[in-house]
């Protein structure tokens, strides 16, 4: 980790950013809201929920302490609900492309779209690394991303009296091809087979919007991209299922082949790692750096178990240490039971 500045340019003074919007790093906001600590939340994904929300969303969850099941989804919406009175300022869609110790000791960040935070702390709760959208790997098509080419897209308003090809075939996928038929001028949904993973309800609808030609099918890979002169993107090169080349004209690209976790540039702070996980002490969950704390799956330490409720845990003891950080001394245990700070802090009548 560099201790030279990173040139910047009057960034945002905060008092804590939270890496990483899963669950884990959710409950960190609660808790560091708890102690009277706002937060600036940063996730890779364009939307809250990290793995929970994008890997098994319907699937049910068995282990939340007071909760006979839920799904990812279901937490997800909880802890988003918990966490509204502290009003966390969320940078989505974005990942921590540089971070340096200052001399004062706090900790410069910057996105990889340019935002600047001037932290006094840090938490790490990236999981397994940041998850970001698989690319598809065509010649050209790099320089179409973000303008007529999206990956996992938060909302298909791009969509609006466009041709419009989506290229996927899971949930994700389905949904788009749904949501694109209500606004685009013609949807094409591209998959390797004609069969899709989804709710019964979404295949269903799915389904009577292809009867009603409102959604074509295509069976094909993607081979290449089409150009006019400009450089936009007119069209698609396609192999299909036969084996046939052909083209199919696009003037929107919406790309939804799943996503990977990356560890990025984590590897590159000067943190304590092993075997691509933060080290970090049992009592605080302070990473190697003053200032910089870890939770759930991104950490490690002896006796290790990657379950949501121990992120938790380990969230809320790594709040009271930085609270503690911060104030120099001990601070004292209050219970949302009974203490009327914490009521005011959560927007509840104080009884």
């Amino acid at each position: 980790m560099s201790n030279t500045d990173l040139a910047p340019h009057s960034p945002i003074e905060v008092d804590a950013v939270v890496i990483g919007a899963g669950p884990v790093g959710l409950f960190q906001v609660f808790q560091l809201g708890l102690q009277g600590i706002h937060a600036h939340l940063i996730d890779a994904l364009p939307h809250l929920g990290g793995q929970c929300a994008e890997l098994y969303p319907d699937k049910p969850i068995y282990d939340i302490p007071g909760t006979k099941v839920c799904t990812g989804r279901e937490l997800v919406e909880k802890l988003r609900e918990q966490i509204a009175p502290f009003a966390p300022t969320e940078h989505l869609n974005s990942q921590v492309a540089a971070l340096a110790v200052q001399a004062d000791g706090r900790v410069l960040l910057e996105t990889n779209s340019g935002t600047q935070l001037l932290a006094r702390l840090v938490f790490v709760a990236a999981g397994v690394g940041a998850f970001v959208p698989r690319a598809l790997k065509v010649d050209g098509i790099e320089t179409l991303v973000g303008s007529q080419v999206f990956y996992h897209p938060s909302s298909v308003q791009a969509a609006a009296g466009k041709h419009v090809i989506v290229h996927g075939g899971d949930e994700a996928a389905v949904r788009a091809a749904i949501e694109c038929a209500e606004v685009a001028s013609s949807v094409t949904l591209l998959h390797r087979r004609d069969v899709f993973q989804a709710e019964p309800a979404e295949l269903a609808q799915l389904q009577a919007l292809r009867d009603a030609g409102r959604i074509r099918v295509l069976v094909a890979q993607i081979t290449g991209v089409e150009k006019n002169a400009s450089g936009q993107l007119t069209g698609l090169q396609i192999l299909d299922a036969d084996g046939n080349e052909a083209s199919a004209p696009s003037e929107l690209l919406l790309v939804y082949l799943g996503i990977s976790p990356r560890l990025g540039p984590i590897s590159d702070w000067g943190l304590a790692i092993e075997r691509k996980q933060l080290v970090v002490d049992t009592a605080t969950f302070a990473t190697s750096v003053p200032g910089i704390y870890a939770a759930g799956d991104i950490n490690t330490y002896p006796g290790k178990r990657r379950l949501i409720l121990c992120g938790f845990h380990e969230a809320t003891l790594a709040a009271f240490a930085a609270a503690e950080y911060l104030s120099g001394g001990p601070v004292a245990l209050q219970y949302t039971t009974t203490s009327a700070k914490l009521h005011e802090r959560l927007g509840v009548e104080h009884h």
